[in-house]
């Protein structure tokens, strides 16, 4: 057994090439052998938001503060608040992110296969992302 202990792994700024607005990421469990999830503790600020991607073999969020929103590709824009959990099948195109004047946090799991956890697409434009 072991202890993480809070503050132990260093928060790192969400990178432009895969996130539109301020992100920040706090690192939670790396997957360990034969295990295969990692997860992290993401924070939105208002307007911020991921790009569209998929994850090979799903993603799991939960939300722990503000207000956000989630898409599937084809699909309408669903509010998501804390305690809201988005189950997000594999290979879906999505994105997640705060809603447009609220921040918003969200603790992501996901697997890895063959080293890869997530594919990254393109930016989600302001069109599909409405005030």
């Amino acid at each position: 057994m072991t202890v993480a202990r809070a503050g132990s792994q260093a928060s790192y700024p969400g990178p432009a090439d895969w996130f539109t607005g301020i992100v920040r990421v706090d690192p939670l469990f790396a997957a360990r052998q034969p295990a295969a999830g990692s997860g992290a503790l993401v924070t939105f600020e208002p307007g911020a938001r991921t790009d569209w991607h998929t994850h090979p073999l799903g993603q799991t969020l939960i939300v722990t503060t503000g207000c956000g929103r989630v898409q599937h590709w084809g699909g309408p824009i669903e509010e998501i608040r804390p305690g809201d959990v988005v189950s997000i099948p594999p290979g879906v195109k999505h994105w997640h992110g705060a809603a447009p004047t609220t921040a918003m946090s969200h603790i992501a799991i996901q697997e890895q296969a063959d080293g890869s956890v997530v594919h990254w697409l393109e930016k989600v434009s302001d069109e599909q992302y409405p005030p």
